[in-house]
């Protein structure tokens, strides 16, 4: 798209970006993303890794990631009952863009604040914070 040209987004749903960003947007989305990013987690492990999350908006947070088809929720049947979350295949592909993001905006933070940064722009890591803003 060139700078001469002028894009009306008159419906977010519809717009790519708007979309893509809908799925994470929020306070703790990404974060729990993070805490399911290495392994498939109970809801007790996934809630002690990210750090200041009450247990009803973890719920929430966990329910909208699976509808969006980004988690995955594996119910055993067991005594006592016991659940499991895990990244989708489309939620492993998110998380690995937002790692790329997480690169950047520590990219873009070291040239404001005059640091060197030494992994370059874009270099993925594997320490994406676990505590909310």
């Amino acid at each position: 798209m060139g700078n001469s040209e002028v894009v009306t987004v008159t419906d977010p749903h519809t717009c790519g970006m708007g979309v893509a960003v809908g799925v994470f947007e929020g306070k703790w989305k990404s974060f729990v993303m993070w805490a399911l990013s290495e392994r498939p987690r109970r809801f007790g492990e996934t809630r002690r890794l990210v750090t200041g999350i009450s247990e009803k908006v973890l719920t929430q947070q966990l329910r909208e990631l699976q509808a969006d088809g980004i988690v995955h929720r594996e119910d055993y049947d067991e005594v006592p009952p016991r659940v499991e979350y895990s990244l989708t295949e489309r939620g492993r592909h998110l998380y690995e863009l937002l790692e790329l993001l997480s690169a950047w905006g520590r990219d873009h933070l070291a040239a404001r604040t005059g640091a060197v940064s030494d992994e370059g722009l874009g270099a993925p890591r594997q320490d994406f914070p676990v505590t909310g803003p």
